[in-house]
């Protein structure tokens, strides 16, 4: 089977499930998992979407910065464009952020994705009320969005 049919299998899964379940789908290069919330015949609600991959392990954060790079031209479809925020050689993390973020009545939301050494890319979704700590939220995603993304997150891994 191929990734994206591997994708669709995993979601067709957890949409029989009452309050969702962990996605994990396995490639060369690594094993993408995702928290999924809710699953319907359009879309789904990923709490959390991870690529753990061994061939970041020891990278320098001039590599993060690329993979970053590469990703934020790639997920040009979200909310909103991600761009890089901070890279901090200390801990060889790069952190992107949607810039600008979605504000409104209700807040502020934002996705982060983070590039790690040790082989993590890590995308959430946060909202930020007036007053209160961020909070993750689920995004809301087209199967078909989701599925794009899953894919752009292995495919920027060189």
């Amino acid at each position: 089977m191929s990734f994206n049919q591997d994708l669709n299998q995993e979601l067709q899964r957890i949409s029989a499930i009452v309050g969702g379940d962990t996605l994990a789908v396995d490639v060369p290069a690594g094993r993408l998992t995702a928290e999924i919330l809710a699953v319907d015949a359009i879309g789904c609600s990923p709490s959390a979407v991870t690529f753990a991959t061994p061939q970041l392990a020891k990278a320098t954060v001039h590599e993060l910065k690329k993979v970053s790079d590469d990703l934020s031209h790639r997920l040009n479809y979200l909310l909103e464009p991600i761009s890089l925020i901070e890279a901090d050689a200390e801990l060889a993390t790069v952190q992107m952020r949607s810039n600008p973020p979605q504000k409104d009545d209700d807040g502020t939301r934002y996705y982060e994705l983070l590039v790690r050494r040790g082989g993590e890319l890590s995308l959430v979704r946060y909202q930020k009320l007036p007053g209160q700590p961020r909070q993750p939220v689920p995004a809301h995603l087209t199967r078909e969005v989701f599925v794009k993304l899953a894919g752009d997150l292995v495919a920027a891994v060189p």
